[in-house]
C-alpha cells in the first residue's frame, strides 16, 4: 500500500479532480511559461459540464493571480482519453506561442498530454488487514507503531499538518453564515447548529449536535472550495475531524493521541482505497462517507 500521504491529501475543496487538479495544472504550466503576455484554459468533458458548479474557474483564476487569463467552457468537444480534460494556452506578442493539454485523473492528480501515469512507491507490505494484525501481534506492536515503522517518523509531522488543516476548516465553517456558492443556494448550517443549544439539553443531544455542527463546518468549507484535507476524499472530509475534534474536547485527548488515531484511521482507508475504492464516482457515497466512518 501507498503512504498515507496520498490518502491524507491537503488542498482546495470542493473536488479533487475538479479543483485540486487543474490547480496543479495551472501551477505546472506557469512554472513553464512564467513570462508571457497572457492566457486561455479551455475545459472539456466533465470538467466544462460541472466547472461552474465546482468553481472549477475561480480555483484556475486565483492560481493565475493578476496574470491576464481567459477560461472557456467547451461543452461540444469529445474528450476520449479522460472527461477531465483542459488545455492551457500561452500568447506572447498577439500570438499563441505553446498549447498544452493536461488530464485530472483524480486525487489531485494531473498527466500531461503523452506522460505516463506516476506510480507512487508502496511503503506497506500488506495489503490485508489479516496480514496486517498477523503482523503486528507477532512483533507486539500497536496499529500506529506499525504505521511508523512503515512510513519513519516523519510521517508525524505531516499528519500533525494535517490535523491543523483540519482544526481551521472546523475554527472557519462554525464562525460563517451566508449561502454556498455553486448555484443550489443552500445556506450554510454548521454556526447555526453549534450555538443551538438548549437549557434542557441532554448530554447526548449535546453531542449529536457538535459533531454534526463540526462536520457541516468542513463540509461547507470544501463545499466554498476553501483549504481541507482529504479523509478520503473532499466529499467526506467533514466526518473523521468532526468526531476527533469532539473526542479531543470530550475525553482531553492530546495531539499525540490524535495523530495517532489518524494514523490508524488511514490504514482503515488505505486498505479500502487498495482492495476496493474510495471513489463516490466509482462505488457511490459508501465509498466516500463508508470508508469516513469506518
Amino acid at each position: 500500500m501507498q503512504s498515507l500521504k496520498y490518502l491524507y491529501r491537503i488542498g482546495r475543496g470542493p473536488s479533487s479532480s475538479h479543483t485540486m487538479g487543474p490547480i496543479e495544472a495551472t501551477k505546472r504550466f506557469l512554472k513553464e511559461y512564467p513570462n508571457v503576455d497572457s492566457y486561455k484554459v479551455i475545459l472539456y468533458g466533465s470538467l466544462a459540464k460541472t466547472g461552474k458548479g465546482h468553481m472549477t474557474d475561480c480555483a484556475i483564476e486565483e492560481t493565475f493571480g493578476d496574470r491576464p487569463c481567459e477560461i472557456v467552457f467547451d461543452y461540444k468537444t469529445e474528450t476520449p482519453v479522460h472527461p477531465n480534460t483542459l488545455d492551457f494556452i500561452a500568447y506572447k506578442g498577439g500570438k499563441e506561442i505553446c498549447r498544452k493539454r493536461y488530464y485530472s485523473i483524480g486525487g489531485g492528480e494531473v498527466l500531461a498530454d503523452g506522460e505516463k501515469e506516476r506510480e507512487h512507491p508502496n511503503v506497506y507490505p500488506h495489503n490485508s488487514f489479516t496480514e496486517i494484525a498477523k503482523y503486528c501481534e507477532e512483533n507486539d506492536m500497536q496499529l500506529w507503531e506499525y504505521v511508523e515503522e512503515c512510513e519513519g517518523k516523519e510521517i508525524w509531522d505531516y499528519l500533525a499538518k494535517v490535523w491543523q488543516v483540519m482544526l481551521s476548516a472546523i475554527k472557519r465553517g462554525v464562525n460563517t453564515e451566508g449561502v454556498l456558492q455553486g448555484g443550489l443556494e443552500t445556506q450554510r448550517k454548521a454556526k447555526m447548529l453549534r450555538r443551538q443549544s438548549h437549557v434542557d439539553e441532554t448530554e447526548e443531544t449535546k453531542m449529536n449536535r457538535l459533531i454534526c455542527a463540526y462536520a457541516f463546518a468542513v463540509s461547507e468549507e470544501n463545499a466554498s472550495g476553501g483549504i481541507i484535507a482529504t479523509a478520503p476524499t473532499c466529499g467526506a472530509c467533514g466526518v473523521v475531524p468532526a468526531v476527533l475534534k469532539y473526542l479531543q474536547h470530550k475525553r482531553k485527548f492530546s495531539d499525540e493521541k490524535i495523530l495517532k488515531a489518524l494514523a490508524v484511521g488511514g490504514i482503515i482507508g488505505n486498505l479500502i482505497k487498495t482492495n476496493a475504492s474510495i471513489s463516490g464516482a466509482e462505488c457511490g457515497c459508501q465509498a466516500e462517507i463508508g470508508t469516513a466512518c469506518a
